[in-house]
């Protein structure tokens, strides 16, 4: 009786938005290790690159502060769309079409609100840092991995959270659609 309680409450789609962050944001993960392997860098150098600009000097822990503040972020902006969507109905996606394309939005949304200016402006300064220094060697070599790279990374990046937006709409509309569906079916009223 409790679960079917929660389950009617709309506060449902910001569960299901952050858990399809979340998914989404673990896809995206996965094909940036793909890419690793297919272009011979190290496994989790983009998440390197986010832990160095940080300030993490160690490999190891860089990496690890990367993918764990990539994947926070995909599961936060997967969270605060469903907060809205809450408060402003035409972004509640009730099937797959409308997620998708919604998902499309908020994966360019994210691209253009933050990681362009992120890489822009925080990022690649710290690579050009780190190539011309040497103290920390592999800073250096990552940093060297991605000369005269920037315009191609912003390029892939777009396409990546297309990706992000596209996974992320699948998934909520298709939880929406199965909840509508659920709804119906154990809605006395529809009965025929």
């Amino acid at each position: 009786m409790e679960l079917q309680k929660i389950e009617s409450t709309p506060k449902m789609l910001i569960v299901y938005c952050t858990f399809a962050g979340l998914a989404s944001a673990m896809i995206i993960s996965g094909l940036l290790e793909v890419i690793d392997f297919a272009s011979g860098t190290p496994n989790g150098t983009f998440y390197a690159v986010i832990g160095l600009s940080l300030g993490f000097d160690d490999a190891v822990s860089a990496q690890y502060v990367g993918m764990g503040l990539h994947t926070l972020t995909g599961t936060v902006a997967g969270n605060i769309f469903g907060q809205v969507a809450l408060f402003w109905k035409k972004l509640v996606p009730n099937d797959m079409k409308k997620g998708v394309y919604l998902g499309l939005v908020l994966g360019i949304s994210l691209w253009a609100l933050l990681f362009a200016p992120l890489a822009t402006f925080g990022i690649q300064p710290k690579l050009d840092t780190f190539m011309i220094t040497e103290i920390n060697p592999y800073a250096h070599s990552v940093a060297i991995h991605f000369a005269g790279l920037y315009y191609f990374v912003l390029g892939a990046s777009l396409l990546f959270h297309l990706v992000y937006g596209a996974i992320f709409g699948l998934l909520v509309g298709r939880m929406m659609e199965a909840k509508i569906s659920t709804r119906k079916l154990m809605d006395p009223t529809t009965v025929r």
